[in-house]
């Protein structure tokens, strides 16, 4: 099937909502939920503003903001793949992607981490996970021929492809991927996904490091693009060079040109704002998170 395409008119004020997700146990009594502010910071860096997605609405009130916003950013983060809220929700956006892309409303989705795990479970039916030893380290990536091709290394100079295979450039933070040989031996998410990259564990284990669906604006990195920027907790292993700034940088302006491509809007000026994550204060926890500054959301 040919890809899906988009008008050629632009939306130069996208809004990207960013779904929530529990907070650890001891921070419960904070809040329920949160959006950690790297992602945040991200997105705006590249010419976005974000909505934050709650958890535990109804699917009517989903798809009202579907309609609203410009494109999802499922983060990263650790919850079952087929029965928590956060896969509840984040499915819901998934079968309203693929409707709208069908009928020629252009709608980008980008997970990361935990996101980009959930986004092979939507796709497959079920969750393939595998266990790695992958948490906390700095990793190449090795590129495949599909890199070539990609849209996401697009705009990427020959130069900084070649040094993404040769320096650990980028930060993983995960405990579970989906091994190369699941991805491979499972045919329809070797149908719906081009294997842009692969990585591999402190054990050998290569798995699914960057994909792209062939057809749609779906997009996954098992690594995070917006540590390199906007995560220092000093314990963490993120490579803070300038290449993996731009790494970083470039990726980020990547999916907001595709988020751009989407015309939804807000009904009025009053409801815009209102979903915006600006009216809300974020809170800097220090070393209690990884993220270090938080949303919270009850």
């Amino acid at each position: 099937m040919d890809k899906v395409t988009t008008t050629e008119v632009l939306n130069n004020r996208p809004v990207i909502g960013i779904l929530a997700q529990h907070t650890v146990e001891e921070l419960t009594e904070v809040a329920k939920t949160y959006v950690g502010a790297p992602y945040v910071k991200y997105l705006e860096s590249a010419g976005s503003r974000v909505a934050v997605i709650r958890l535990y609405l109804s699917e009517s009130e989903y798809v009202k903001i579907f309609h609203s916003i410009n494109g999802i950013l499922l983060p990263g983060g650790a919850v079952d793949l087929e029965t928590s809220e956060f896969a509840r929700v984040a499915g819901i956006f998934y079968r309203l992607a693929l409707k709208a892309c069908d009928q020629g409303d252009y709608f980008p989705i980008w997970g990361t981490c935990l996101g980009h795990q959930l986004l092979t479970a939507l796709t497959a039916g079920e969750d393939l996970l595998t266990q790695t030893d992958s948490s906390n380290v700095a990793l190449t990536l090795e590129l495949t021929e599909e890199a070539k091709s990609s849209q996401m290394f697009k705009d990427f100079p020959p130069d900084l492809m070649r040094i993404l295979s040769e320096k650990p450039l980028t930060g993983n933070f995960h405990k579970f991927s989906i091994t190369e040989r699941t991805f491979v031996n499972n045919p329809t998410l070797r149908s719906f996904y081009r294997l842009i990259s692969t990585s591999t564990d402190r054990q050998g284990v290569r798995f699914v490091s960057t994909m792209e669906a062939f057809r749609y604006p779906f997009y996954g990195t098992q690594w995070h693009p917006e540590a390199n920027r906007f995560i220092w907790k000093e314990s963490l292993n993120v490579p803070h060079c300038a290449l993996g700034v731009r790494i970083s940088a470039l990726l980020a302006e990547f999916f907001v040109n595709e988020v751009r491509k989407n015309l939804h809007h807000f009904q009025t000026k009053e409801e815009e704002e209102s979903a915006l994550i600006n009216i809300h204060t974020p809170v800097f926890l220090g070393d209690k998170s990884s993220f270090q500054t938080l949303y919270f959301f009850n």
